[in-house]
């Protein structure tokens, strides 16, 4: 069996039904555990955007939010639902919108526990927290042992998927749309994307939180506006688009009914990849924010699988059916036979081509420059995402050198492969990188839904602690001795005024960990 045989037959069984299921079970689960967090709590999301605190050590509420979807909204949100909605019909976007909903409410319990479980960088001051830190410390005075073995197999796998695999890959993405869309060779790609990434990811959390919160809104705001104009111009088309996505996802349609198992795979399965509701990367970015309680980022992360599925998803779903530029195919896999054929054809591959040609139809011969921008710009702030979640597990793994000197050495050595990476990824075919890559964040979903499961908790806690508190009428606060939640030391240092900001490794917090 060959190097990529191996990876798709590894690939296909992480990815398979069974996590699927996992994904969609836990989402429907914590719904009903949360007293639907996600509708209820909507409230709670736009306030702590617009009024979120800050400081020296961590960041707004609303850039850990842009962080966060730098990461969420990428290739995903155009190629991905292409792939859907043409291996399961225009039916598979309701389910995209089915496990965005439930998987909110997952978003919020591992987020608020990245925040109930951060600790202060030793070297910088920042807060580092995700789900290796959570898996290590929230039972830890129980089962100290698999605690801590099944944090660093958690961040051994995401700092290999983040840094090594995956960055090549969407530098690769990157490189072949300039190329196709202007011309410009590979190697002028690389030079321009390594000078620029490194700039910002030398510059730490605070240059990456300033750069996200700067160039995701304006990326994902132009491209639903260019989509709406595209929507609104086929307006006439409103009632067949809502017709073709419900009756597809309920196997009432007369041509799709067939596939409506299909509808549902590729809709949750290709929705769960966009969101990424469960698979423990949404915890790293919640963990930066300055809160005065670990639920208020937990609601703001919530909103943050809304914003990717809901807007931009749901925005390339409508460029795609509303202008006719998609194929489906009984099978799934592009040449198989066909149910419908649009205006795209067969020989267009189900991916960024049924975008392109949408937008065609709105101005001829820019639909290639416009989605080769939006990929540049989708692309590198992923990259740059992949990298944050990269030096969190690195620092994790870390952290208990009590050499400061070698501790940064190895970030800078992570810095240079991940630059080496995208560098070579930029210049070369992907190959087997997308399926290691897949097989990685795979894996990081496989363990951390299970975790969370497990560790629900003590953020069932926390939701139950601020709504108590709100409805007091009082900004809420934390201290988790209160509510029983051991292993918070942050926490508990934060509500005894022992956490100075600013100050990286302070002494309160080095001698209250005796694991440090």
């Amino acid at each position: 069996m060959s190097l990529a045989e191996l990876v798709d037959s590894a690939n296909g069984f992480i990815w398979s039904i069974p996590l699927v299921g996992l994904c969609l079970v836990a989402g429907v689960y914590f719904t009903v555990r949360t007293g639907l967090v996600q509708v209820l709590g909507i409230p709670d999301m736009i306030r702590q955007l617009t009024k979120g605190e800050k400081s020296q050590d961590g960041t707004s509420s609303f850039q850990s939010l842009m962080m966060s979807l730098a990461n969420r909204v990428g290739m995903g949100n155009i190629g991905g639902v292409a792939t859907a909605i043409a291996f399961g019909g225009p039916g598979a976007v309701f389910w995209m919108w089915a496990v965005a909903f439930f998987g909110a409410a997952t978003s919020f319990i591992e987020s608020t526990l990245g925040q109930i479980y951060k600790e202060k960088d030793p070297d910088t001051g920042e807060y580092r927290g995700g789900p290796a830190y959570y898996f290590e410390k929230a039972y830890a005075h129980k089962a100290r042992t698999l605690s801590l073995v099944y944090a660093i197999v958690f961040a051994v796998v995401t700092v290999f998927a983040m840094s090594f695999f995956l960055p090549g890959v969407q530098a690769n993405g990157m490189s072949s749309a300039i190329e196709s869309a202007w011309g410009v060779p590979t190697w002028a790609t690389a030079i321009g994307v390594v000078i620029a990434l490194a700039f910002i990811v030398i510059g730490g959390v605070k240059r990456i939180a300033a750069f996200a919160a700067f160039v995701v809104p304006p990326m994902a705001i132009l491209y639903i506006l260019f989509a709406l104009v595209v929507f609104f111009v086929n307006i006439d088309q409103i009632g067949h688009v809502f017709g073709e996505i419900f009756s597809g996802a309920f196997g009432g349609h007369a041509v799709y009914g067939a596939i409506i198992g299909q509808a549902v795979k590729w809709g949750v399965q290709r929705g769960i990849y966009s969101n990424e509701a469960g698979q423990g990367t949404g915890p790293h970015h919640a963990a930066a924010a300055e809160v005065s309680h670990p639920a208020k980022q937990g609601f703001v992360q919530a909103f943050a699988v809304y914003i990717d599925t809901l807007f931009v998803c749901t925005a390339t779903a409508f460029i795609i059916i509303s202008t006719d530029m998609y194929t489906v195919f009984k099978g799934e896999t592009f040449g198989d036979e066909t149910l419908y054929v649009g205006g795209v054809g067969t020989d267009t591959e189900p991916g960024p081509g049924f975008v392109q040609a949408g937008f065609d139809t709105l101005a001829p011969g820019w639909g290639s420059s416009f989605v080769a921008l939006a990929l540049v710009f989708f692309a590198f702030t992923t990259m740059v995402a992949y990298y944050y979640m990269a030096e969190v597990n690195l620092a994790y793994l870390t952290r208990k050198i009590r050499n400061g000197v070698v501790r940064r050495g190895m970030i800078r050595a992570l810095q240079a492969l991940i630059l080496a990476s995208v560098a070579y990824g930029a210049m070369t075919t992907a190959g087997s990188a997308w399926g290691l890559g897949d097989i990685g964040v795979g894996t990081m979903a496989w363990l951390n839904i299970l975790g969370i499961l497990l560790l629900q908790v003590p953020a069932l806690k926390a939701l139950k602690d601020y709504r108590a508190q709100k409805k007091q009428g009082i900004d809420p606060q934390f201290d988790p001795r209160e509510l029983g939640i051991e292993g918070a030391q942050f926490w508990e240092q934060r509500a005894d005024g022992l956490v100075t900001q600013g100050a990286p490794g302070d002494p309160a917090e080095s001698s209250a960990d005796p694991r440090r």
